[in-house]
């Protein structure tokens, strides 16, 4: 079992940068795939990025690519968003889960966290 907690969201300006984390916990953090999904209000959740358990896999969504990067650090058992450039439509709140797999589809992913807000103001 893998519990999830997320941190860093928050109020930042259109053109600012935010990091979020995901800390992990229990011993296998090492053996599983990150995936960070956000949904807006009314809108259903979707994929951002997902990393595989060595870093050497990662996907983007075509709307974060070139602007986000997903990284993790298996020692402290955490994955992390760094969101650069932020838009208005960037405004969501951002789930991290896990999974056995890399993936981009939510169905796939076993442990979830809490999720954490972040909006971007024009």
């Amino acid at each position: 079992q893998v519990q999830l907690v997320e941190s860093g969201g928050g109020l930042v300006q259109a053109g600012g940068s935010l990091r979020l984390s995901c800390a992990a916990s229990g011993r296998t953090f090492s053996s599983y795939a990150m995936g960070w999904f956000r949904q807006a209000p009314g809108k259903e959740r979707e994929f951002v990025a997902a990393i595989g358990w060595n870093s050497g896999n990662t996907y983007y969504a075509d709307s974060v690519k070139g602007r986000f990067t997903i990284s993790r650090d298996n020692a402290k058992n955490t994955a992390y968003l760094q969101m650069n450039s932020l838009r208005p439509e960037d405004t969501a709140v951002y789930y991290c889960a896990a999974d056995r797999d890399i993936s981009w589809y939510r169905n796939e992913y076993d442990y979830w966290g809490q999720g954490t807000q972040v909006t971007v103001s024009s």
